[in-house]
């Protein structure tokens, strides 16, 4: 399974693609840290950054993508540069019929770390020690990509996981309301919409 991480940003986007094989085994495929400047209008930088993630698409064929999920901050321009980043990423994914996943920082920390608060720092590390890598990717963006790459499988993994591609060809066939899906498929689509139900719940609460 192929998963393409994105921790989106508009001055700064993570890139991450890794490949998990079924025993959770994951391996480095590429990472990269997407920019644009600042002193570019919004729409050339949206471009900048949209050109690098088709050739990255293009080039390497993730099966899946993986998006942080955007949460409200103080700062409102950060918010907007992430938020407009995301849609690129969604817009470009969806144009390939490739299935899109958002998760939650702390859903990423968990699956990593097993720890839904760990910090930045101990989350690169464990991205490092999992893929086998001698170091931890740096800038913290690339660190971040990977995380939510590997998360994403994990989350995903078993027979979900291997249905994700099935499931991507049954939406380009126009069977995107769940007719002429696989068990397995249906399966994967109704954990993703119970884990969704479950993370709206929590978030209700808090």
């Amino acid at each position: 399974m192929r998963v393409l991480g994105i921790d989106p940003g508009l001055t700064r986007c993570g890139v991450g693609v890794v490949d998990v094989a079924p025993d959770r085994t994951a391996t480095l495929v590429d990472v990269v840290v997407l920019r644009s400047p600042a002193e570019l209008a919004t729409p050339g930088r949206l471009a900048r950054i949209a050109d690098g993630l088709e050739a990255i698409v293009e080039e390497l064929r993730p099966q899946a993508v993986a998006l942080e999920r955007v949460f409200a901050r103080s700062d409102v321009s950060t918010i907007m540069g992430t938020a407009q980043i995301s849609g690129v990423a969604m817009l470009i994914a969806e144009r390939r019929a490739l299935p899109v996943a958002l998760h939650t920082p702390s859903e990423v920390k968990a699956a990593i770390t097993g720890y839904g608060r760990a910090d930045k720092k101990q989350v690169g590390a464990m991205v490092a020690r999992i893929l086998g890598l001698e170091a931890v990717p740096k800038p913290a963006d690339a660190a971040d990509a990977l995380a939510l790459a590997i998360c994403h499988a994990w989350r995903t993994g078993g027979v979900a996981g291997a249905a994700i591609a099935d499931a991507a060809g049954a939406r380009a066939s126009g069977a995107g309301d769940g007719s002429g899906l696989t068990p397995a498929q249906r399966a994967w689509r109704a954990a993703e919409r119970a884990a969704a139900v479950s993370g709206a719940a929590r978030r209700v609460k808090e």
